[in-house]
């Protein structure tokens, strides 16, 4: 029996050797790209919006819940977790141990738009990376991270602002391509022939 998505939008491409689980809490936007070897294991629920891309090699996991905002991109080879077990001794580990002698801490991943997280980098649960954020490949990211800001390292640092002016003015000229007047997706093969 197939699963279907909680929502799945349209000029969706999810390639083949992608593992997708707990599809009932997935809602999936417009013009997505998953690559093949992306696993995602959802957990309470996972929001992938318009033209994100998440990259081969791909971890989404810990029980929590995920969203990536439209024009986000994850390179290949990141890891995402919603959710960990308690590192302090506060209760067992390890997800072979059931409740309530292992007690794991569900939290959120947030990446916002124009975000993009680079090769390799770790985003560990209750982290928000703001608006145009850029993280550096094999960054592990503890803490927020502010809007139009580079950070690389581990734990992950600010090191330089990235300009938006050009990335803010080209994404709306496109959503005037890609969208209605009501902002309604307007699907690939319709913007083609038009």
């Amino acid at each position: 029996m197939t699963i279907l998505f909680a929502g799945l939008g349209q000029d969706v491409v999810i390639y083949p050797l992608a593992k997708i689980t707990n599809r009932e809490t997935i809602f999936i936007g417009n013009a997505v790209i998953i690559d093949d070897f992306v696993f995602i294991h959802s957990g309470d629920r996972t929001v992938i919006g318009d033209y994100v891309h998440i990259g081969a090699m791909t971890l989404i996991a810990g029980g929590g819940v995920v969203e990536i905002e439209d024009f986000a991109c994850v390179s290949g080879g990141v890891r995402i977790y919603a959710g960990t077990d308690d590192f302090l001794g506060g209760s067992m580990i390890g997800p072979a141990i059931p409740y309530p002698y292992r007690q794991p801490i569900r939290s959120f991943v947030r990446i916002c738009r124009h975000a993009i997280v680079g090769t390799s980098a770790i985003i560990l649960p209750g982290v928000t990376i703001g608006e145009g954020a850029a993280i550096g490949a094999g960054s592990v990211v503890l803490h927020d991270c502010d809007p139009w800001t580079i950070y690389a390292g581990n734990p992950a640092r600010a090191i330089n602002v990235r300009r938006n002016d050009k990335v803010l003015a080209y994404a709306q000229e496109f959503r005037r391509i890609a969208y209605d007047k009501n902002g309604g997706y307007i699907p690939k093969e319709e913007r083609e022939t038009t």
